[in-house]
Parts: C-alpha cells; structure tokens; sequence
C-alpha cells in the first residue's frame, strides 16, 4: 500500500540531498545556511512525526531565524550547460513537455482510477490524501522518463531543484507554514472571536452590508494569511454562513463560492502569497523582487480591486435570487 507517508520520505529526502549539495558547494558563500535550512526541512518530513509538539516548534523557529537574518544565499550547481540544453531543446522540440505533462495525468489517473484499486485484497493506496499520493507518484514517474530519455547527469536533477529552491529560499515554504497557521486559526476559535466583533462594532442589518463585510473580510483576511484556503473557514464561519446565509437567505453554494474569489483577490496582493507573488518575483529576477510590494504585486492590485467589486456585485444580486 502507498501511503502519505512514502510521500514525506520522498520529500524529507530530496531536501537532504539540497542540504549536503549545499554544503560542498564553495562558490555559495552562505552554503551553511542554505545547508541548515534545506536540513532542517528534510528533519521536518523525515522525522516530524515522531518529534513532540516543543522540537517541531523549535524546528520552525530555526527556519525562520535563518530566513530573518537572510543566511540563505544562491548557490551555484554543477548541471549541465546553456549550450547543452539549448542543443536538447532544438533535438527534441516540443516533446520536452512530456515529462512535465505526465505528472498531472498521473496524478489525474491516481486520482480517479488507482485511487480505487486493489491488489491482493489490499488498496493500492491509502486513505489519506489519495490525491496528494498521486500527484507524488506523477512527480517520481515524470523524473523517471526524463532521466531514461534525456539521459542528463545522474545529479542534474537534485542540482537543478536546489538551484531553483536557492532562487525561491524560503518563500518555498511559506505555504506550508500558512496553510498550518490557518489550522491553529480555526482550532483557536478566531472565526468566532471575529464574529463578535462584526457583530458588536458593525451594524450589519442590512444585506448589502453583510456582503460587503465577508467579501472584503476575505480579502483582508487573505491578505493577512497570504492563503484564501485558509482564510475561508475562519471568515465564512464568522461572517458567511451566520449572516449571509442563515439571517438573510444568501444561497449557501453562491455565496462560498464568490467568498473564496473574494479571497483570491486577497492573494493578488500580499507578499504573504509567496507562490504566487515572491516565488515569480524571485524567479523571474526582478530588480525589486526583495521589496515586500513587488512588480508582480503592483501590477496586480488594481485587478484585484476591480474583481472585488464585481464579487460584492454578484453576490448581492445573485446569491439572493437562486
């Protein structure tokens, strides 16, 4: 049987090899630091589980004082060559998307076929995040036929994810740790604190203004959160469901529905998204791309504004009629 946990080891043990390629890399001056981080991580996936509650906190306090005081810095990998790759590309085409494109398919296959299979009387894979297990399985199927079709050096690969992963530093993570923020959020209750405080301080007898209070509430609260999954069960538990639905008759489906595209607009302006706003900033080399308001940003903000609008619109013509 496949479980998440083959998916842990998988990841634990690619950023154990980011770290000790880290630490012989001479050319990156803060090697160290690159090599405690990508470490540290790979502690995280390996070996969290079997850590007390105090060691992971810990763990994660060292990986962001070693973000805070910026002891990350770009490593320089030994791949192969701009001449070589741009000699493969021009060979092969618009076949070098194969590899890419096989891990959504398996995934998609995993998801609806594998995730249902059973050998020997056993499930092939487990109950647990089915869909996580099988993106898992297109990422090692995809490096399987790129390794046996282009034939790269055997490390290209783990150098080359250490390259991009020393770009992105430790925005890489951001997600992660946002998304178990957003739990702690929800187990803490904050949903309800801020339900009383609409409630108290907001004179939300209106519908239009309860619309307006969930769709900018989660845009803000995104904004906070850098993650719209996240923010939706604290806001719709606040604000959505007790308000909009239940005290003025919203469509439950309409009214979660544009609340979480609310949130996205949320997420078109934060740097607390750092897949979507640090990451291509990092990636893509921008002169300001340590600024906490980037290009990528700023472009951004005024189509999140406008989109926002037009949620506050639909909902309240929409969500009331359906």
């Amino acid at each position: 049987m496949i479980t998440l946990q083959w998916l842990y080891i998988f990841a634990g043990l690619t950023f154990l090899a980011f770290a000790l390629l880290s630490a012989g890399d001479r050319a990156n001056p803060k090697r160290l630091g690159n090599t405690a981080f990508w470490g540290l991580l790979a502690v995280s996936f390996l070996f969290g589980s079997y850590l007390s509650d105090l060691a992971n906190g810990l763990l994660v306090v060292a990986l962001a004082v070693i973000a805070g005081f910026k002891w990350l810095g770009q490593g320089k990998p030994a791949t192969t060559t701009g001449e070589e790759r741009l000699a493969s590309a021009e060979r092969r085409g618009d076949w070098l998307f194969v590899p890419a494109l096989l891990i959504p398919a398996v995934a998609l296959l995993g998801a609806l076929v594998l995730d249902k299979t059973v050998l020997f009387g056993v499930p092939l894979f487990g109950e647990e995040q089915p869909t996580l297990i099988a993106l898992g399985l297109g990422v090692a199927s995809g490096l399987a036929l790129a390794m046996a079709w282009l034939r790269p050096p055997v490390l290209a690969p783990l150098q080359e994810g250490r390259r991009l992963m020393d770009a992105v530093g430790w925005a890489g993570v951001l997600p992660q740790m946002l998304a178990a923020l957003g739990a702690v959020f929800v187990l803490a209750g904050v949903g309800d604190r801020i339900g009383e405080l609409f409630s108290t301080y907001l004179p939300l007898d209106h519908r239009l203004l309860a619309v307006i209070a969930y769709c900018v509430g989660m845009a803000l609260f995104t904004f906070i959160m850098g993650n719209a999954f996240a923010a939706f069960p604290v806001m719709t538990a606040a604000v959505g469901l007790p308000l909009v639905v239940s005290q003025f008759g919203g469509n439950p489906a309409i009214v979660c529905a544009i609340g979480m595209l609310s949130g996205f607009c949320g997420t078109l302006t934060t740097p607390m998204a750092a897949n979507f706003n640090v990451v291509p900033a990092a990636l893509l080399d921008l002169p300001d791309r340590e600024t906490p308001f980037n290009g990528v940003i700023r472009v951004q903000i005024p189509t999140a504004g406008l989109i926002l609008l037009i949620n506050i619109a639909l909902m309240y013509f929409l969500a009331f009629r359906f």
